[in-house]
């Protein structure tokens, strides 16, 4: 199994007296102990117009990451491939190959939030027509020859993009999906699928159709990296999930929050009280525990994908102080058997 870690935002915590350019330092420094703990990868993610500053530019970032590490991968959590010019993506991602020197896995994902598209002038409803014409226009961005494509949204002719990335082919194009119509696609046209699931059950729901569609499709199991990114919490003593519970709820309520923080100015807000039942559901979500159980909740996602597989501990939780961040990253790696 491998080990991811993410994913970096670079969010603000209401409250949290650190500043933007405090963040992203720190975003660099993380991704400097993650290579020296023995992860293979570092993620980061990409929202647009959040009021507690979600990171919008996953490239810039991510070159930033590579040029401070030598050895782990680079990943995007996702690129939100249908808002950008598919030559310009590719040219961008070429460039932080050869930065990283081979080490860009270009993660991408169709979006969902209505508004976001509508600012940056993209139509929802093309998000899928956009993703496949991104991939192939890349694809042959990254190739030999010259770009022809003539498809539904974007139309290019004889034209020829250099420098072409450090690996022949290009970095590997993993999409993210959770819906059944998403994860079939995936496996008909990625080199990688990045899975999300509340439950482990509904994980191994999401695993049986990538397999299905994978023999569908006549690709081998072996050609295609599965990986799932889950919250993941691990502490030594006293309750890990109480320690965390701030944090992740945060975390995860902004996606709620996302249509009333249009335009939103002043103080950030706290989420809601937890309910039982929210609680419940949100901490059977998270991987959280002792080392040994962390370790026990990831290799119980690693029984069901199979090989190759990628998990994304995602780790990095806005708010959380510093200390604690580095130290749960640290116990996250030994529960996988890195330190």
């Amino acid at each position: 199994m491998e080990l991811g870690f993410g994913f970096i935002t670079c969010q603000r915590y209401p409250g949290d007296p650190r500043t933007d350019a405090d963040l992203y330092r720190e975003a660099l420094e993380l991704t400097e102990l993650a290579e020296a703990l023995g992860y293979d990868a570092a993620w980061t993610s990409e929202h647009h117009f959040a009021d507690d500053a979600y990171l919008p530019s996953l490239l810039p970032v991510s070159a930033a990451m590579a040029a401070r590490t030598s050895r782990i991968a680079i990943g995007t959590g996702l690129v939100l491939a249908p808002i950008y010019p598919p030559l310009r993506l590719a040219e961008d991602a070429a460039t932080v190959d050869l930065i990283s020197g081979g080490r860009l896995i270009l993660g991408l994902g169709l979006g969902w939030l209505d508004w976001e598209f509508e600012a940056l002038g993209v139509l929802l409803r093309e998000r899928v027509g956009r993703t496949v014409e991104t991939i192939e226009i890349c694809r042959q961005a990254w190739g030999p020859g010259r770009v022809e494509h003539a498809g539904r949204h974007y139309r290019v002719e004889n034209l020829t993009v250099t420098p072409k990335p450090a690996r022949p082919g290009g970095p590997p194009i993993w999409l993210g999906a959770t819906a059944e119509p998403a994860v079939r696609r995936g496996a008909r046209i990625a080199d990688g699928w990045m899975a999300s699931a509340p439950t482990l059950e509904q994980f191994r729901e999401q695993v049986g159709w990538f397999l299905d569609e994978l023999a569908k499709a006549g690709r081998h199991r072996e050609e295609v990296v599965i990986s799932t990114y889950q919250p993941t919490f691990a502490w030594d003593e006293g309750d890990a999930w109480a320690k965390v519970r701030p944090f992740a709820h945060y975390l995860e309520w902004k996606y709620e929050d996302a249509d009333a923080y249009r335009g939103r100015l002043g103080p950030l807000p706290l989420p809601p009280a937890l309910t039982v039942e929210t609680e419940a559901a949100l901490r059977a979500f998270h991987v959280v525990g002792t080392p040994d159980e962390v370790a026990a909740g990831m290799g119980a996602y690693a029984a069901i994908a199979g090989e190759p597989f990628h998990f994304v501990a995602r780790c990095y939780f806005p708010g959380l102080p510093l200390a604690e961040q580095r130290e749960t990253m640290r116990l996250v790696a030994r529960a996988a058997g890195r330190v």
